[in-house]
This record gives structure tokens, sequence and C-alpha cells, in this order.
């Protein structure tokens, strides 16, 4: 239905069809803005989801906060529309068991009625104050906008202005001045009854995490203006879903919600830096990636660049670990004293990792302590050791040579501008060799990194396994080629049976194994499990060298040299 008919139907209403097909879709325990829409939280009922469920049908919708009434018509040839369930839904959705193969749907809901954030300050003075001062309270009245004549330009008001195009949204700087620019109820929905009755519950304006909030205008989609593809490219990054076996992890128990969800889940980290603890209030929220507002901040100016909650670069070391989220407020410390670490090193850092730990690998977030060099056992240089690509000179080597150091650090590589004359960043967060080329003649020095580094692993893996397959420690040697891996082996030594014996390198038929236990650690030397420790580092970073070259290279040498030095 075309937009201008549906705000003629009393009740401002949300159709669509469904033909019923078999197959079951679980819906998300929270409910989300599942679909971008222009402008932010729609004040219009839309229909974002029909999934069939064990006892029928549900039905999803978004819109402004208030009661809901679901309709529907068992087919299209049918003269009436009959009401399902009563008309005070507050969920936004509703399971629907009486249908037929070709039932239609529509909701009926609350008036988007509009104020503007002036309408907001009574009770939201600090944040409304805050908020004045950033990018979205100038996106109609800024001088480029009005230049390009966005100000008249119908297709670019539903993202610049409130309300665009509801009965009580903007219209024009002389008839509604108060609705110009974005603002609170582009984030949040019309919030003018809850301005009347603060104390209704059922009308509290929303609060959505959910990426779909801004991709429904820092997106390419909308064609009018030659917007950066900013939500299309997150939605296709790894930032965009929880890991898997993550997922799993934080299902089980809420203290892993707490302890991982800190970095997997956004939900939980937001949770955390707002002071909450995520192990109460979200055990069924921690589905929610990485979204927009877990890097950037919408109600703060630019202390940052783009309103990021960190900066882009740092030289400090950092390490979150399990006793800086063991509870809501350890984890408030330890952010406060990092606020003014890099973003990205928030999560990606090596966790506290040490040589020392015999249950597993170094976690695969270590990137920023890889970068400044300083983690990894070391027999030939000082640590830290910090890489070209640290943004950071290191005096004893690279003062003189002309390196080129990256003062954006992770940024500089993984979100290079979109083009030449662009301040939008590519937000796929994945680097390419175009990024190389602005400092390096081709892709020939990370291919010769690369093949000189995989040689070094061969190496090191290669004299971890000679010195496990010789053992004579009886412990040990049950273990045979894996006696020097860790008790969950990091997965450098692949098919092998319990006692160790490679059987079968295909990857068809793996064998399950594990590494020495607990009492088999204690026997492994202090300079084997040093070496494993830098082997892994390596592997674990990602990036096979390239945040920090020579240090990489170093310290795959100092772990062949700790093996090479260990009585078999």
């Amino acid at each position: 239905m075309k937009l201008s008919f549906i705000k003629k139907i009393a009740g401002l209403l949300a159709l669509a069809c469904l033909w019923v097909w078999p197959w079951p879709v679980a819906a998300q325990q929270v409910q989300h803005l599942a679909v971008a829409q222009p402008g932010g939280i729609p004040g219009l009922p839309v229909l974002t989801g029909i999934e069939v469920v064990s006892n029928g049908v549900n039905v999803t919708w978004a819109g402004p906060s208030g009661y809901y009434q679901v309709w529907q018509k068992q087919n299209l040839a049918a003269a009436r529309w009959t009401s399902v369930g009563k008309g005070t839904n507050l969920a936004r959705n509703a399971t629907i068991t009486s249908l037929t193969n070709n039932a239609f749907f529509r909701v009926s809901g609350p008036s988007p009625n509009y104020l503007g954030s002036q309408g907001c300050a009574e009770c939201h003075a600090n944040i409304r104050g805050t908020a004045l001062n950033t990018p979205h309270f100038g996106a109609f009245t800024n001088a480029a906008f009005a230049v390009a004549g966005g100000q008249t330009n119908v297709s670019c008001l539903v993202c610049h202005t409130v309300g665009f195009g509801a009965p009580t949204g903007f219209v024009s700087p002389s008839k509604t001045p108060l609705l110009a620019n974005v603002q609170c109820e582009n984030c949040h929905g019309p919030a003018a009854n809850h301005a009347a009755n603060p104390g209704d519950p059922t009308v509290i304006p929303q609060v959505d995490l959910a990426a779909t909030v801004c991709g429904g205008c820092h997106s390419a989609s909308q064609t009018s203006y030659p917007n950066p593809p900013t939500f299309e490219e997150w939605s296709a990054s790894e930032h965009a879903a929880v890991t898997p076996d993550v997922l799993q992890v934080m299902s089980a128990s809420t203290n892993n919600i707490r302890t991982c969800g800190v970095c997997h889940s956004g939900s939980a980290r937001l949770a955390m830096i707002n002071g909450s603890d995520p192990a109460i209030v979200l055990t069924k929220d921690y589905n929610v990636p990485q979204t927009c507002a877990i890097c950037h901040d919408p109600h703060q100016t630019n202390a940052y660049p783009f309103q990021l909650r960190n900066p882009m670069a740092s030289f400090d070391n950092f390490e979150l670990t399990s006793s800086n989220v063991a509870t809501e407020a350890s984890f408030t410390n330890t952010y406060k004293a990092s606020v003014n670490i890099n973003l990205c090193a928030q999560c990606h850092n090596d966790r506290g990792a040490a040589w020392s730990d015999t249950a597993r690998a170094p976690h695969y977030s270590l990137q920023y302590n890889l970068l400044l060099g300083s983690v990894g056992e070391q027999l030939y240089l000082p640590s830290p050791f910090p890489g070209p690509h640290s943004g950071l000179p290191s005096t004893a080597i690279y003062s003189t040579n002309g390196v080129f150091y990256l003062t954006n650090q992770c940024a500089s590589c993984h979100m290079p501008p979109e083009t030449a004359s662009s301040s939008a960043h590519n937000h796929t967060f994945s680097p390419s060799y175009n990024v190389c080329l602005n400092c390096h003649d081709g892709p020939s020095y990370q291919a010769s990194l690369s093949y000189n580094l995989s040689n070094q692993v061969c190496q090191v893996l290669t004299d971890l396994n000679r010195w496990a397959g010789v053992q004579t420690n009886s412990l040990l040697a049950t273990n045979g080629i894996v006696a020097w891996e860790y008790s969950t082996p990091g997965g450098l030594t692949w098919q092998a049976n319990p006692a160790g014996v490679v059987t079968n390198w295909s990857l068809n038929n793996p064998v399950t194994f594990t590494g020495p236990g607990s009492a088999g650690q204690q026997l492994i030397p202090d300079n084997i499990k040093k070496a494993r420790f830098d082997l892994y580092l390596i592997l674990n970073d990602g990036s096979f060298g390239v945040h920090n070259p020579l240090y990489a290279s170093f310290l795959l040498q100092s772990a062949d040299a700790f093996v090479l030095s260990t009585p078999k």
C-alpha cells in the first residue's frame, strides 16, 4: 500500500499478506527494529516479519510505543477485516493460530505525535544539552546541506528532519521549525504522548541499539543523495554477527554473558559501559552483535572524531582480563581507566595471555599488543618493540630510515576512506592490497613476508614435534607429538589418535585428541611453553606478520631457539 493511502486510514495501518510455508523460523527473544527505515524509528506501523512457529504464525511490526491491534482477512476477496486478540498489544508481535494459506494482516496503532527535542528537556536536559552539539542536530541547518538544496528536496527531508511525512511531523522551516534536524525522536520514536503523561509505561519511547536504527539513513539505499554504503558494509562485516560458538557458550551461563559478552555481545558491552550487569539484564538479549552504538555514542560531541567512544590510536599497553569483568564495578573502573585506549584495542587485546598458561593457546584477539610489540617471549629484542604500523616510531631502529608510520593504527588499514576526498570510512573492516599500495610498491612485500613467516612456522612446528616425539617421560610420551601442546590443542597438530600418532591427514576424516592434562603440563619445560606461546601468538594474530613484521619474525626465531635449547 502507498504511504499516502496508509495515512488516510484511521489508526495508521500496516498491511501484509502471508502464504503459509511449512518450515519454522526462530524469533529473536528481544525484539529490535528488524528492517532499516529512513528517518530511524518509524512513526507509522511497519510489518517486519511473518514467521511460521509451532502453533501458528508470528507477526512482528515496528512503530512508536503504544497499543496496537492486529487485523486479519482470510483472503483478498473477503469483505471484512476481523480483529485478532485484544487491542492492547504492547509487544509489537502477535502469534495467530487461526489462519488460511493466503491470509492477509494489517496492524493499527497509536498516532505518531511528535513534539521536538525541546519537549524532552525538562527531564533529559543533560543528554539533550550534549546532543545539541552533535552533527545530528545540524543535519538540516548544515550550510553544505542547504547549499546542495536539501532543505527543499523532499527525498532528503525524511532523514534530516523529525517525522517528515507523518501527520504531526516536519512540514517546512516556517511551519514546523522545532522539528528541523535529526533529534531525539528520530532514534527513539514519537515522544509527545510520553511527555504529556510521563508516568504511563505504555508510551515510553524506545531505546534500541540495533544497527537498523542508523541504517535507514547511513546507507547507500538513500539514492537521492550519494551516501556512503556504511550500513551495507557493516552488514557484510564480522561485526554484524555474534560468533556462533560464543553464542552457545553465553547461552550456557550468565557469567559467560559477562566475561565473553564484554566483546562478543554488543548489548552486553553497552550495558557494562553504562554501569549495568549484563548477566542480570541481558539473559534474553546477548545475541546482539557489535552495532553502530557500541563504537559511536550518538549523544556525544566530537571529543573523538566521528563521535567515537575511544580514540583511534594509543600507545599504552592494554589487557582486558577475566578479573576486569568479574563485576560491573570492576569493568566500570577498567573502562574509565582505559578510555584513552584505541577503540579497537578495547576488545582486540591479548586478555592477559602469558607463556605460563597451560589450558589453551592465546585468544584470537591479541592484535593490539602485537602491534605494540608488548606480548611475547623474546631472546633478542627489548620489550616493547612497536612495529612501523603502530604509529609510534622506534628511535632505536626506525627514526631515520624513512618508514611511514600509521597515525590511526587499525583504522588506517581496516577503515580507509571511501574515496580519496571522502570523510566517510569503509566499515567492512577488511583491508585490501590497495591500502598497502599507499606505502608499498606492490603486493610482493606481503607475499615475501608471508612466505618467510610460513617457513619459520613450519620450522618451529617441526622442531616441537621432534622434541615431543622422542620423549622418554612416560606421562608425556602417551601424548606423542602433541606432548608440547596446550591441554586444549591450539590446532597446529591436526589428526592424531589418543596416543598422539598421526594416522590420517585427510580433513574428511578428523580424529579428536587432547593435549597433556594438568599433570603433564607440569612436566613440559618452560622453554617449550615459551616456544608454543610465541608460535600461537603469530598464528592467532591473523595478519601473518603484517601488524608487526620484524617482531613477528623475531618471535618465531626466539621460539625455535627455545626448542633447540631444550634437552630431549
